[in-house]
């Protein structure tokens, strides 16, 4: 399955954001990188360029590749709702962004690996597809064999994710339930979906 697997440093970076979570590099340099990274003067990025720039940020985000997210876009576009939203909303409700959400891992690329080597279950059964949308009702939870995981306990046990108010989750049977999909509030990414919507309306 292909993924970005470059310097993340220099992604966020790129976008000026900590999109992977807390970085010390950006925190050091927080300019672009590149040779012109500190220049004062930077040519004014046109109305393309900005829309680019929030569609990019979203695919690095949640670690979607471009056919992935164009497909999640026009299944966003046939639904109810507004667009930017409702992609938003089936972004967050991707199997590997759910297990990062209920804090089994430490970030989305360490969810995506848990999930394809079969140490997820979804209502029991094993799931390895980190693109499986969750629906309201369904169960998350660690393979029995898996619980012992050094990479999912000390993930728990850092306690350092705030919970998501649409998820539930049990400690005591290392499971948690999709309760329902986000409302944009909830959502505490910084990304303008109106942006990626006008993007593909072109």
């Amino acid at each position: 399955m292909a993924r970005y697997i470059g310097p993340k440093s220099k992604v966020a970076r790129k976008f000026g954001e900590p999109i992977y979570g807390p970085d010390k590099v950006l925190e050091r340099k927080n300019y672009p990188p590149g040779f012109h990274g500190m220049a004062r003067r930077r040519r004014k990025v046109s109305e393309y360029g900005v829309q680019l720039k929030e569609k990019q940020k979203a695919k690095y985000t949640y670690g979607v590749l471009e056919r992935q997210f164009r497909k999640l876009f026009e299944k966003a576009q046939s639904s109810k709702g507004i667009t930017g939203e409702v992609l938003l909303k089936l972004l967050e409700s991707r199997l590997d962004n759910v297990v990062f959400r209920m804090g089994i891992a430490p970030s989305r690329s360490a969810a995506r690996q848990l999930v394809s080597h079969k140490h997820i279950t979804v209502n029991g059964q094993i799931c390895n597809i980190p693109s499986s949308l969750m629906k309201p009702g369904d169960v998350i939870g660690v393979r029995e064999k898996s619980k012992s995981l050094e990479v999912i306990t000390d993930s728990l046990a850092s306690k350092r994710y705030v919970k998501s108010p649409w998820l539930e989750w049990d400690d005591a049977l290392m499971s948690g339930k999709f309760l329902n999909l986000p409302e944009r509030e909830e959502i505490p990414e910084n990304i303008k979906e109106q942006l990626i919507v006008e993007l593909y309306s072109k």
